[in-house]
């Protein structure tokens, strides 16, 4: 079963290299979620230290060739290069350590601040903590 809301198919939100899962709920003007104005701000995003969280399994299906969040009674297609960010993703590595391998890995892409607002987004979601 996959969640309409968070498949992204189209006008996802970019992370460096394609398209990321898309959050529901209130929005700013230009469609991202958080602070007026749509730029979602990460408290603490240099000392969190961002891990999926208990229920959320980061799973490969080969059927659709790509990588889904699977959660109790919801999926979540994951599109571009959002698999490449939450595979970094394991509680020991900092958002300032993902951004930094993430720019080493897709130079000229803005992953410093693409990256923290999409993890914000995805924290906002309960999918990492």
């Amino acid at each position: 079963m996959t969640d309409g809301a968070g498949a992204v198919p189209d006008g996802g939100d970019a992370v460096p290299g394609g398209r990321a899962v898309r959050g529901g709920g209130d929005s700013g003007p230009d469609g991202q979620r958080g602070v007026p104005g749509g730029k979602h701000v990460v408290p603490d995003a240099g000392d969190w230290s961002p891990v999926l969280s208990r229920s959320v399994m980061l799973r490969y299906d080969w059927v659709r060739g790509t990588d889904l969040l699977v959660m109790p009674e919801r999926v979540v297609v994951l599109h571009g290069s959002a698999s490449a960010v939450l595979r970094l993703c394991d509680g020991e590595r900092t958002v300032g350590a993902i951004v930094a391998e993430l720019a080493e890995r897709f130079p000229g892409a803005p992953v410093a601040t693409e990256v923290p607002q999409f993890l914000g987004r995805l924290r906002d979601e309960g999918w990492l903590r």
